[in-house]
Parts: structure tokens; sequence; C-alpha cells
């Protein structure tokens, strides 16, 4: 089985988080049981029990704690002037929580149809949307509206669709920022 990032911590409930998300994103949700995951943990189930009674309950803890930065950035943010300097704060920390991330979006990506039925999908739509309106002045017309769903999604996209590109990945995630930034940046000023 292919790492996707190291173990964040060290405890069984932080283990089970992380070996369920490897194998969520490998075999997907719907095909990986909560007895393949004591398997790859080494566990019983009634041990991963303990813990979590359903996949479910697996998989919003780990947005709950995967996301928590995200929300703290919104939260933070809502409080700032909306200034293009503030602006551009939000998008490098939202760049480095993504990137802190990763192997959560990249699940994301793979299992679309899974998280729209479970309450997280709302959940993470309800996010994007606080996200955006970080961005997005009141009375920004239809262009700028775009220039700023576009910065913000430069973001999500270029995690998936640069994976494969040649090149330093910290090279490939500072153009992408620079883009992202560029497109915010004219959106502020029209």
């Amino acid at each position: 089985m292919a790492s996707t990032s190291q173990p964040r911590r060290g405890n069984t409930r932080q283990r089970i988080q992380d070996v369920a998300l490897e194998l969520f994103a490998e075999q997907g949700y719907e095909k990986t049981s909560l007895r393949e995951i004591a398997e790859a943990l080494d566990v019983t189930k009634a041990a991963l029990y303990y813990h979590f009674k359903t996949k479910e309950d697996i998989l919003i803890s780990l947005f709950e704690d995967l996301t928590r930065p995200i929300d703290e950035l919104i939260e933070w943010a809502q409080g700032q002037p909306r200034t293009l300097e503030t602006k551009k704060d939000v998008l490098r920390r939202y760049n480095a929580a993504l990137t802190d991330a990763a192997p959560l979006f990249r699940f994301m990506q793979e299992n679309q149809a899974t998280l729209r039925e479970l309450s997280i999908g709302e959940t993470f739509k309800d996010r994007m949307i606080a996200m955006l309106a970080l961005f997005r002045e009141p009375d920004a017309d239809l262009v700028d509206q775009v220039r700023c769903f576009s910065g913000l999604f430069t973001l999500h996209a270029a995690m998936f669709a640069l994976k494969d590109v040649e090149g330093d990945p910290e090279e490939k995630s500072e153009a992408v920022l620079e883009v992202a930034l560029d497109l915010i940046t004219q959106a502020h000023h029209a």
C-alpha cells in the first residue's frame, strides 16, 4: 500500500484515521470495509469499534481534524479588513492548509459521489462558500466573481492537475499560488 503521507500522529485513533483515509483514497470509500481497515492496522474489529462505530464516523473525524485550520482561517479572515493584502494573506494561508490536508482532498476528488450523499459534503460546500465570500466583493461584476472563484479553485485543481507534471513540487506550488494571487488581485482592483 503506497503511503499518501507520513502519519500525522501516533495514537490509535489517529492511526485509524490515517490508514482509513489511505484505503478510502486507494479503493474508494464504498469498497473499503471496517474489517479491511482493522486488518491494515493489525488490530481487531473490536479495537476499531472502540474508537469508531462506522466508516462515516471515521470520515467525519478526518474532516473535522484536517479542515480545522481552514475553519480557523475563515473565522480569522472574517474579522479582518477587506484589503488586497488581507486577501493575499488568506490565499497563502489557505494554500498551506490545503497542502497539509492533501490526502483528504485526494480522497474528496476520487469520491465525489459518496461525499454528496454524506453530511460532510454539505459541510464542505458551506465552507467553500464562506471562503469565496472572503475574496469576492458584494458588488463585483460577473467577470470579477469568476476571477475570485477561479483563484480559489486554482489551488484545488492544481493538487491533481499538476501531480504528473515534471518539476519540483515546491516550484509548482509557488507557480499555482502566483496564478491564484494574480486572479484575486485583478478582481480586487476592478
